[in-house]
């Protein structure tokens, strides 16, 4: 019987890590499975661009798959049953077992709590949410009398978000709420950078304000001033699903699977957790931030341990690492900020059109991996060293 490799997740993470399996595993030995909700591979870091009107590939899966063996269920997954080994499907879906398991589920918006957010914010975290946040502005610049648009959150998502909108609507009113210092994590120049890039293109930008609630037509704040809003866009932050909790996975607070420095489960060892999933401690001893660099990094580990652990081989340690922040501003300017260990910002910076064409480099050369998942394919592949007996024991990070 073939030992059966089940990916939950087809994003940056999910995509890779099967595609990569695929070229080293023998089919005679192994079956992959991807499990995706929805048919097309998303590129979750241009979804602001989509949402202001730009159009961006989103290829179908099934043709990213096609002649590499992979085997793609499109079902949104419901359950994990780690004790059963088995992965339970949504909607009558039925269920599918597997003997080693990667899960890569990635995030969603983080309400925080804050009451009228599922209710009334935009959001760019997903395909649907960002087309339906386009649609919205489609309908602010058809009445033509333009329109208050609230950015909410001040990280990278936040001021990409902001950016793209004021770029490519011109006629809209864009305010950009931070509860801290905009780009905070960006050196002192950088943050320079931002400031004359939100004036270059009308951003209005209120610091240091904490939105309380969010309403149909406006947002309060904790100091009591109420913004008027057409649209309101929540970018404050991400958070992961309760599948992995509720399966009986060791978590984090924050719903992230507790792994091993291989990315293996700390309460299951057939399970290994990649992505904005994974509560993964990079080299320098701090978690790595949920980004695509972090998706690669953490795949690319999975990917050793896996191939290493069932052909018998030495498990490869791979590098953990975060090492700069690459925000757009735009398609005309953008920012690179290099990091220190301590995750803290070195003072140099890169800013200007060649640190956005590096950014659009760097996502058209995420989007070919993906959509090449097998290229360079070798004409022998590993075989399983033996079938693999079931694994109870904990094992410990």
């Amino acid at each position: 019987m073939k030992h059966r490799i089940v990916v939950l997740g087809a994003g940056y993470a999910g995509a890779y890590a099967a595609g990569n399996l695929a070229r080293r595993l023998s089919p005679a030995d192994t079956e992959i499975t991807v499990v995706n909700a929805v048919p097309d591979f998303v590129q979750r870091m241009r979804l602001p661009q989509l949402a202001t009107g730009q159009e961006i590939e989103a290829p179908k899966l099934a043709d990213v798959f096609a002649g590499t063996g992979i085997r793609l269920r499109l079902a949104r997954v419901a359950a994990i049953l780690p004790q059963r080994q088995i992965v339970a499907m949504a909607d009558g879906g039925g269920e599918l077992g597997y003997d080693t398991l990667v899960y890569a589920l990635g995030s969603h918006v983080a309400d925080h709590g804050v009451p009228g957010v599922a209710e009334y914010a935009f959001d760019v975290t997903g395909r649907p949410s960002a087309l339906r946040l386009r649609e919205r502005l489609d309908d602010l610049d058809r009445r033509g009398e333009g329109g208050n648009v609230l950015v909410v959150g001040d990280g990278p998502t936040g001021i990409e978000t902001a950016t793209e909108i004021a770029e490519s609507r011109p006629g809209l009113s864009v305010t950009f709420i931070a509860r801290g210092e905009p780009g905070a994590r960006l050196s002192a120049g950088a943050r320079g950078h931002l400031r004359r890039a939100c004036d270059r293109l009308g951003i209005t930008v209120l610091a240091h304000t904490t939105v309380t609630a969010v309403e149909a037509t406006r947002v309060l704040c904790a100091d009591g001033t109420t913004l008027a809003s057409d649209a309101t866009v929540w970018t404050a932050g991400f958070a992961v699903g309760p599948i992995a909790a509720a399966g009986g996975l060791e978590v984090t607070e924050t719903g992230q699977i507790t792994v091993d420095r291989t990315m293996r489960s700390a309460s299951h060892p057939n399970v290994y957790a990649i992505g904005d999933s994974v509560h993964a401690v990079g080299d320098s001893g701090r978690p790595l931030p949920m980004s695509c660099a972090s998706a690669g990094h953490t795949g690319r580990q999975a990917i050793e341990a896996i191939v290493g652990r069932l052909t018998g081989r030495p498990v490869a340690n791979t590098k953990l690492v975060h090492s700069y922040n690459h925000i757009s501003l735009g398609r005309r300017d953008g920012i690179l900020q290099t990091v220190d260990d301590e995750g803290r910002p070195k003072p140099k910076y890169a800013g200007g059109r060649n640190a956005a064409r590096v950014k659009a480099a760097i996502l058209t050369m995420a989007l070919w991996a993906t959509s090449h998942p097998t290229y360079g394919l070798p004409k022998r592949r590993h075989r399983l060293a033996a079938a693999p007996a079931p694994i109870t024991e904990k094992v410990h990070p």
